[in-house]
């Protein structure tokens, strides 16, 4: 076989190439560096705290969210309003942006907010809630009927761990909540009413335990002229709620409580989870009217 002198030149090349790569010692290529995961810093919220709370009324174990003033110190004499806000885990945080534009406005004062949830892992809400925040038994809830313990543990453990830590007026404590939280709102009104001077409740579930909440305020009516509090009411428009919580608000309108102070309102266009922040916000600048 015969070669030209260019192809012979191209494999002496080659040749030369391989021996010389055969002498120099090899170094293996330095490996990829993996990326590494940054450590990001967790969002939390300013000038709030956790404590943690077992119930001897309920048997269960709280999480307690506050949420204090922006010019709290222990070594002042002021004193504050204190917000009580139930299903802490949504709602807390819901609060806390609805009331800093409030007070920015001027609408409501300083305060502090007290967020109250489960504590855990990993809490099953819906359950626990459904257990907490009902007056009477449901067959369909498992657990559910535990309101009187609930009140007991607002009444005798929570507040009086809030008020020996922290200043606020006991004078002006408000309670508020929606859906099943508004359901206990109601009950906790109609138990007892000096407990707080301000209720908000959001689309409470007045039809449950068989209307539950008209039979409530009947009995309560039956012996008790007077209900001295501000109550702001509220319902989504769109939401199934909407008729039952409108009579429930003609049934009170129409009772003629001697020192009840109301609002209502059905909110425009919401359903029942939407109209919080509208109901949150209408019922703080209400129950906080004229200050």
């Amino acid at each position: 076989m015969k070669f030209s002198f260019r192809t012979s030149i191209l494999i002496i090349g080659s040749l030369l190439t391989q021996m010389l790569s055969a002498c120099v010692p090899q170094t293996s290529a330095a490996p990829t560096p993996e990326p590494q995961s940054l450590a990001l810093a967790r969002v939390s919220m300013p000038d709030t705290e956790v404590r943690q709370l077992k119930s001897s009324a309920t048997g269960r174990s709280y999480d307690i969210y506050v949420r204090l003033p922006a010019g709290y110190a222990p070594d002042q004499n002021r004193d504050y309003p204190v917000l009580y806000v139930l299903d802490g885990q949504w709602d807390f945080k819901l609060l806390d942006s609805i009331y800093g534009g409030l007070e920015y406005d001027g609408f409501v004062p300083e305060m502090l907010i007290v967020g109250i949830t489960y504590s855990g892992e990993s809490p099953d809400f819906d359950s626990l809630r459904a257990m907490d925040y009902t007056p009477v038994q449901d067959t369909f809830i498992p657990g559910s009927g535990d309101a009187p313990r609930f009140l007991a543990f607002i009444k005798e453990e929570l507040i009086p761990l809030i008020e020996s830590n922290y200043r606020v007026n006991s004078s002006r404590r408000i309670f508020m909540g929606s859906s099943f939280g508004g359901t206990f709102t109601l009950y906790a009104m109609f138990s007892e009413p000096e407990l707080f001077s301000g209720y908000v409740a959001a689309s409470p579930a007045v039809v449950y335990g068989n209307r539950f909440a008209f039979k409530q305020e009947a009995e309560y009516a039956s012996s008790h002229p007077d209900l001295p509090v501000r109550l702001f009411l509220s319902v989504g428009e769109l939401e199934e709620l909407a008729r039952p919580v409108q009579e429930f608000m003609q049934v009170l309108s129409e009772r003629g409580y001697t020192g009840l102070e109301m609002e209502t309102r059905t909110i425009e266009g919401e359903r029942h989870a939407g109209n919080k922040p509208e109901a949150f916000n209408r019922g703080l600048r209400f129950i906080f009217q004229g200050e």
